[in-house]
């Protein structure tokens, strides 16, 4: 079960939502791993992951930025931008476009340093845009929190669109990354959940000054948690299945 699309639309162009999802696949397509280069692509993980050993023992911190524009495989650069593209054109919309960029880098920033703090000493290279992208997820629940989300249930065969609100697609997933935080030890590999929600934590409140300035609870008593324009409105929210052939 995953988010596909929301109904809330931007009332401006989103050019910098645009170009960050243009440049991960960019950098994506150059990496080494692209070209089955196993030898060239440690080596480039090496330079420009995330290493929290290489971090709190030898003081290479470029890594903490670069990481966040390099991706492990398909699936992951896929998955993390099609978040970013549901909700980070809010985001842009309601900070502008350099407020909104800033606060990408800075959400990225913040996931980095919650996955350092969670095990310093691993050796284990880090990198996706999950981290600054979960900052984009608690900035919008702050928001919007019953913004309505479109989100696909997949059940063996069965194939389902569901419109749920907003405080409940991205409470559970946060809700999630907690308890994989303390199940599953950084230094495992895998998932970096505390990034996962350091980053959200940090989006909520970086996005605090805006709410406020909005009129904090006002603007949700305004705006009933919606988003402050008409709700995208779709024609069918299934997906027709696909009939076997005899």
């Amino acid at each position: 079960m995953f988010p596909i699309r929301d109904h809330n639309p931007s009332e401006r162009t989103p050019f910098v939502t645009y170009a960050l999802i243009a440049l991960n696949i960019l950098v994506f397509l150059l990496q080494p791993s692209v070209n089955g280069d196993q030898m060239a692509l440690a080596g480039f993980w090496r330079d420009w992951a995330m290493i929290p050993a290489a971090v709190t023992q030898g003081g290479e911190y470029q890594g903490i930025l670069t990481s966040m524009f390099l991706h492990a495989g398909l699936m992951h650069l896929g998955g993390n931008m099609l978040f970013l593209w549901i909700f980070g054109d809010n985001l842009e919309d309601q900070m502008g476009h350099f407020g909104f960029a800033a606060f990408y880098l800075a959400t990225g920033i913040a996931a980095a340093l919650a996955h350092i703090a969670a095990d310093p000493g691993s050796v284990i290279p880090t990198v996706g845009a999950s981290g600054a992208i979960a900052g984009i997820m608690g900035g919008y629940l702050l928001l919007f929190p019953k913004a309505k989300v479109d989100v696909l249930l997949i059940f063996i065969v069965f194939f389902r669109v569901f419109s749920i609100p907003a405080w409940l697609v991205l409470g559970i997933w946060f809700g999630l990354q907690v308890i994989g935080g303390f199940g599953a030890p950084a230094a495992e590999g895998g998932v970096a959940y505390w990034a996962h929600a350091g980053g959200f934590l940090a989006g909520v409140i970086l996005t605090l000054p805006l709410w406020l300035r909005r009129g904090a609870a006002g603007f949700w008593r305004r705006t009933h948690g919606h988003p402050p324009h008409p709700d995208a409105e779709y024609t069918a929210t299934n997906i027709p299945l696909v009939r076997r052939k005899r």
